[in-house]
């Protein structure tokens, strides 16, 4: 059985422990907090925003947004592999980075594979592909560290350049989409080219005689790349407030987990230290009984 100075020794070891991630939950908790109030009222406006331009393509000719939609035989694919700039958050990384390679799977093997580009955001990210055999984007590794609209923008446009002059024929975002605190699920969501949407809404849309100001290609020119902004933002946003809400819980457990060593360390003292008491007492007991025997 230890000794009671190696068992206080490991009580105070797990009782810092336990310091240490109840803080960072509390700190994950409170950034949390700041970023839910951010993702909620962006999705929605990403969704009505993306229901206003999929009218406005439906009701405008083809050949106006032509560059945005263009179909091309996938040559070489950029994916946008969003992950965390620190650890301790669980499997929010190992998901993400899973997902992305599950997808680059389904592109094709050998002669049909086409070329692959990665654009990590996050330094787990950066390390993680750059064991693999893709080529690699390092330019905005840190852009998880400033999260702004104005930050992520910049970005969005050299993406669309990007696809306009056929560097990529393919630009994917792979991200965790935002559920709750304790759920997180990894997603790919295609960034270029859009699709026009074939719902029966859209058809209707179509029929509708709008009046533009100012002019449809004005209009169209301005609001897509807008739109692909807004997406940018929102899969930036939903990936940190995941990144967040999985350290939260990976901390709560692991506060947990010491609290509940911690009893069983108390005990084990407890014991120890009555077996040293009751020893000692044997031990007086035996000497006074040698004692009155001479």
């Amino acid at each position: 059985m230890a000794n009671t100075r190696e068992i206080v020794h490991r009580i105070h070891s797990v009782d810092a422990t336990r310091q240490i991630t109840s803080a960072m939950k509390m700190v994950a908790t409170a950034k949390l907090g700041k970023l839910q109030q951010k993702v909620t009222p962006l999705q929605y406006y990403a969704g009505q925003l993306t229901k206003v331009l999929q009218a406005v393509m439906a009701s405008t000719k083809k050949n106006l947004a032509q560059s945005y939609l263009a179909q091309r035989p996938l040559k070489h694919a950029l994916l946008v592999v969003m992950g965390s700039d620190r650890g301790l958050c669980g499997a929010f990384n190992a998901k993400v980075f899973k997902k992305a390679l599950q997808y680059i799977h389904t592109l094709g093997h050998g002669e049909r594979s086409p070329l692959i580009t990665i654009l990590p955001i996050g330094n787990k990210a950066a390390a993680f592909f750059a064991k693999k055999p893709f080529r690699m984007i390092v330019d905005h590794v840190k852009l998880s560290q400033q999260l702004s609209f104005d930050h992520t923008s910049p970005v969005v446009c050299l993406l669309i350049e990007a696809f306009k002059k056929e560097t990529y024929d393919r630009i994917v975002l792979v991200y965790n989409t935002f559920q709750n605190a304790a759920t997180h699920t990894p997603t790919v969501e295609q960034l270029l080219p859009m699709t026009r949407s074939t719902t029966d809404n859209m058809d209707q849309e179509a029929q509708i005689d709008y009046i533009f100001e100012p002019s449809q290609a004005t209009l169209v020119e301005t609001l897509i790349p807008h739109v692909l902004k807004i997406r940018f933002y929102k899969a930036q946003l939903a990936s940190s407030a995941t990144e967040h809400g999985a350290r939260m819980t990976t901390m709560s457990k692991a506060t947990e987990n010491a609290e509940e060593l911690l009893k069983d360390l108390r005990l084990t003292y407890n014991r120890t230290r009555q077996a040293v008491i009751t020893q000692e007492i044997s031990e007086i007991v035996a000497g006074a009984g040698a004692l009155a025997a001479q």
